[in-house]
């Protein structure tokens, strides 16, 4: 971790975003193996502002899902990122009281 911006090692506030974004792909993943799809790959590219004065939290967070597989459905998906964000994910509903997260995704066929 480094708490000076710099570039050897992740901020704290940047590990607070790879939480959220790890914790919600590992329930996308979960979530659609379960249904029985054919999940190769899941990618959350994270996206955030923060406010210009301290503390200097963030005033907005976006998941971009990037889900590929075999005969993966877009429904299946949305369904896969909607119970993460709702239900599932604890980093994301926990930020969620106090920032305003969205989320998006991607459906790539192999």
């Amino acid at each position: 971790m480094d708490g000076n911006s710099g570039d050897k090692a992740p901020s704290p506030m940047e590990m607070v975003l790879m939480a959220a974004g790890g914790c919600s792909a590992i329930d996308v993943v979960s979530i659609l193996q379960k249904g029985r799809n054919d999940v190769a790959d899941c990618e959350v590219k994270l996206e955030s502002e923060r406010r210009e004065e301290a503390p200097r939290i963030f005033t907005r967070i976006n998941l971009h899902f990037i889900v590929s597989g075999k005969a993966l459905s877009d429904k299946a998906v949305a369904r896969a990122v909607d119970l993460s964000a709702e239900k599932y994910c604890s980093v994301a509903i926990m930020l969620g009281k106090g920032v305003a997260i969205t989320h998006s995704y991607e459906v790539i066929e192999l």
